[in-house]
């Protein structure tokens, strides 16, 4: 007789759930195998917010149409002139494609509405906030929770705190411009506001996203990563994805007959993912005038994975349903998939199937069969 989805085979784990339903009130203990077919359950990320780059969107979800979990905390790291203001503005503006609201935290008073509306964002829907201290952010984001929780729960808000490292104290706002000692109050108050607003957002349809900026570790032991985060580990611990982007070359065009700097190349490593596996890198292109080029990095995939084949300008992709032969040129790639639909669904489709990394799972129809004990299964028992 087949299971419900709330049904503990366990006689104890029955008992211990029945118990903790009735104190808490909970209601909601089960198995963590049905977990994974419950819309309802808080740990399973439903809805995703495009980066601005499918490839990231791909790394960081390791599914279709993903990008930075909705419910979850995210966070984006790196040094100077890295491109991560221009993320999370991208983040914003997808939000706004799917009738959210966008809400831009600023504590750098470094916006660039220009470039805001050269990426394509509406700047009259878009909520910005001008703040100084960590205090003034949290209690913000909690006043957005509450509203959105009493007002408007269904509508999709995305929250970008721009940036953290930026953020300064109330204590240190009224103190002079001495040297202090151990500057660790900042770090207490991230890990507190933390820990009360990650199970919050986690049962409401917000998208929480903090920039943050690298500084160097002292004395870091060879081969080691020489980076960290101000802040303490409040965020490192609490958020679902940590992005790094570093910027490993520039983009130039002629201009007027002599080279000019018009973007760069960006690298995204996924340093922590609980939404997919983890390190994963991509590569995109950020052009100054007009923020990220996706679909360039979608012609350097099909190169890597032998999706297109190369003979000097022009490149040959196959159709696998009809063998019919496109030949295009690189500046072409882009019109020749954005007008006409199905062909882009078809490489979307390709292009996802190679990225996508495949977990392993036990045959569902013998996953009662499976007996837990503390001897590993062998090899073709998986």
């Amino acid at each position: 007789m087949a299971k419900s989805k709330s049904d503990l085979s366990d006689e104890l784990g029955g008992i211990i759930a029945e118990t903790i339903n009735k104190q808490f009130k909970a209601q909601n203990i089960k198995t963590a195998y049905f977990l994974e077919g419950d819309s309802d359950a808080p740990t399973i990320v439903k809805e995703w917010v495009g980066t601005g780059s499918t490839m990231l969107d791909l790394a960081i979800s390791n599914r279709k149409y993903g990008g930075f979990p909705v419910g979850r905390v995210s966070e984006i790291t790196g040094l100077e002139q890295s491109g991560k203001s221009l993320l999370a503005a991208h983040a914003l503006l997808n939000t706004q494609k799917k009738g959210g609201l966008a809400v831009y935290i600023d504590t750098e008073n470094a916006i660039a509405t220009e470039y805001l509306t050269a990426i394509g964002l509406n700047l009259k829907d878009m909520l910005y906030i001008p703040l100084e201290t960590v205090e003034d952010i949290f209690e913000t984001v909690d006043v957005i929770i509450d509203k959105v929780r009493s007002s408007d729960k269904d509508r999709l808000v995305t929250i970008v705190v721009d940036s953290i490292a930026g953020a300064s104290t109330k204590t240190e706002m009224a103190a002079d411009f001495d040297k202090d000692g151990y500057a660790t109050a900042k770090a207490l108050i991230i890990s507190k506001a933390m820990r009360k607003i990650t199970n919050l957002i986690g049962r409401e349809r917000i998208c929480l996203i903090i920039t943050n900026q690298l500084r160097q570790k002292l004395n870091a032991p060879a081969f080691s990563d020489p980076w960290t985060t101000p802040g303490g580990k409040g965020i490192p611990f609490h958020a679902s994805v940590r992005l790094r982007l570093s910027s490993i070359g520039a983009i130039k065009a002629k201009r007027e007959g002599r080279d000019e700097i018009v973007g760069s190349r960006v690298k995204a490593k996924l340093v922590k993912n609980r939404c997919g596996p983890p390190l994963r890198e991509c590569e995109y292109e950020v052009y100054f005038d007009s923020g990220i080029d996706d679909y360039s990095s979608w012609l350097t995939v099909m190169k890597e994975h032998n999706l297109v084949s190369q003979s000097g300008a022009w490149y040959s992709w196959t159709d696998k349903r009809t063998g019919e032969v496109i030949k295009f040129q690189s500046k072409e790639f882009v019109e020749k998939i954005m007008s006409n639909p199905e062909l882009y669904e078809i490489v979307y489709d390709e292009i996802a199937d190679k990225v996508i990394m495949k977990y392993k799972k036990l045959d569902e129809a013998r996953i009662d069969d499976v007996t837990l004990s503390n001897e590993p299964l062998l090899q073709d028992e998986v």
